[in-house]
């Protein structure tokens, strides 16, 4: 069931017409989501590691 390409990328040009795009505010508003959300689990995560690496030194010494 081979389909030629021709006719792939017409019906591929077909759906994206169906496609809603997001506006540009909602792009913005959702990559500042995504990064305030990424810098809070990276402090969460460095702040862990921080009280892991001192147990860590009290066990060690």
């Amino acid at each position: 069931m081979a389909v030629l390409p021709v006719t792939f990328l017409r019906e591929v040009k077909e759906e994206l017409k169906k496609v809603v795009w997001p506006t540009q505010q909602e792009i913005v508003r959702m990559t500042i989501l995504v990064l305030m959300i990424s810098i809070i689990v990276g402090v969460f995560i460095g702040g862990i590691d921080f009280v892991f690496v001192k147990i860590m030194e009290v066990f060690i010494k």
